[in-house]
């Protein structure tokens, strides 16, 4: 067996381990439960699970989707996850190095060479981003599924290692590729600003939330048990997303005027832009800044569709997921998978026309799925924007 086979294994058992990780996660983390300890164990009979009945896929196998102590049937949910995380580590790998599908402005020169050679000589990086973001991800869309929510601590740690690797991707890859071929965003003198102003208006939106003088959308009364969705207290949701823009409105003058400044002061605007020479705080603004386009655009359709229509439109997991894609894929990617999210949707509507007693699902799930496909034809994404623009 080559080399390549061995790792190509590797990354599917891999993945296989980190998709097992991801199922503690679906089922403890929206259980307030802590995701290191104690030791897996069956929900039903509370039984320690032995290691080498916690093998991934193949302990579900041979237990033949059954509990050892108790004989409960265990979800195939678990072997599913499991699986499809083993595919993805092994499938983007082959999409990103072996196939070529995106470039990354590291390929090595010849008509043939091993992909390891790209992934170490800096692509290692964008891809551990990628599978990082699309296991959280997948956690979150199985979460969403079975509770319709997303738990935001998923979705800012996803921000905060892309913009980290954003910022530190200059170490392992030339920075004028990182820019060139978009592999993660980089701020310029503007759009740097606008994320630097709107960082400062929202530290000003969270402290008046923490002080009392903003108030907080959506807020359950105290003492409040969920029982159901019938069991959702009265809300005038007009009212509440007043307050979200309420809670907006520094974020966006802050934004605004940082860019003005910029633009109209001539020793501001020199200073600013030599400090957007240095790659890392490009690189970090540019994560930023992807992160605020994400979670704006999927907040004002939030915002515009409740105030027309009186009811919550989209919920604020959708937000910050949005704003966690943007990190990574930059602000003109998570924009375009914002609408590349409804054809998924539209499929799945179509698809419970033939077969009704499906359910409905959350839309985390379609925009997991639009990213994941940004992300992997952002070539061609690239060439066919740029020859819109060349055709006009």
């Amino acid at each position: 067996m080559t080399a390549e086979g061995i790792w190509l294994i590797f990354l599917f058992a891999f993945g296989s381990c980190i998709g097992s990780f991801l199922n503690v996660v679906i089922y403890r983390l929206p259980r307030g439960r802590s995701i290191v300890t104690p030791p897996s164990a069956c929900p039903s009979c509370d039984k320690h699970i032995r290691f080498y009945d916690n093998i991934p896929l193949l302990s579900w196998l041979l237990l033949r989707g059954k509990c050892r102590n108790c004989g409960v049937r265990i979800s195939v949910r678990y072997f599913i996850i499991e699986l499809l995380t083993a595919i993805m580590f092994v499938g983007v790998y082959l999409l990103f190095f072996k196939v070529g599908c995106r470039k990354l402005g590291i390929e090595p020169q010849g008509q043939y060479y091993p992909a390891w050679r790209e992934f170490v000589g800096g692509g290692w990086l964008f891809y551990l981003a990628c599978m990082v973001m699309m296991a959280a991800f997948l956690a979150g869309s199985a979460i969403d599924m079975e509770l319709w929510v997303i738990p935001l601590s998923l979705c800012w740690f996803v921000t905060g290692f892309c913009m980290v690797a954003a910022a530190a991707a200059y170490l392992a890859m030339d920075a004028g590729a990182v820019s060139s071929y978009e592999v993660f965003p980089v701020a310029n003198s503007i759009t740097g600003a606008i994320a630097a102003g709107a960082l400062v208006g929202l530290v000003l939106s969270l402290a008046g939330l923490a002080t009392g003088v903003l108030k907080r959308s959506y807020e359950y009364p105290e003492g409040w048990e969920a029982g159901g969705k019938d069991d959702e207290p009265e809300f005038n949701h007009r009212l509440e997303v007043f307050r979200e823009i309420v809670f907006l409105l520094p974020i966006l003058l802050c934004a605004a005027g940082a860019a003005v400044l910029v633009r109209s002061v001539g020793p501001v605007e020199a200073w600013w832009i030599d400090l957007l020479q240095r790659p890392a705080v490009a690189g970090f603004l540019g994560g930023l800044y992807g992160y605020f386009v994400g979670c704006g655009v999927v907040w004002a359709t939030r915002i515009l569709g409740t105030l027309a229509f009186g009811k919550e439109a989209m919920g604020l997991g959708d937000v910050h997921l949005m704003g966690a894609a943007g990190a990574f894929v930059g602000a003109m990617g998570v924009v375009l998978a914002f609408f590349v999210a409804p054809f998924f949707g539209l499929a799945w509507a179509i698809f419970q026309m033939f077969f009704r007693k499906t359910r409905q699902i959350p839309y985390g799930p379609f925009l997991s799925m639009a990213v994941f496909v940004v992300i992997v034809f952002h070539d061609w994404f690239r060439a066919w924007i740029t020859g819109l623009y060349l055709y006009q």
